[in-house]
């Protein structure tokens, strides 16, 4: 079982570390290598909003797994 908890919480942290990566501000991948958006704030519409929820997602399943985990361990 253990084993099963810890496999799921390897791939969602790499899930998670892409979907980090991926809300650079600026433009698309590019941002993360020094491009800039002038500094103005937008909100946030259609697949920034869908990756920020999915990120908070990923983070409070990665959570509920690591507590898993510790809390199951023999």
């Amino acid at each position: 079982m253990i084993v099963y908890l810890r496999i799921v919480q390897s791939i969602i942290s790499v899930c998670l570390i892409v979907a980090v990566l991926l809300q650079v501000k600026g433009q698309g991948l590019g941002g993360i290598f020094g491009g800039s958006d002038s500094g103005i704030y937008k909100t946030r519409r259609g697949a920034e909003r869908t990756l920020f929820t999915l990120t908070i997602v990923l983070v409070l399943l990665f959570f509920l797994f690591a507590l898993a985990s510790v809390i199951l361990q023999p």
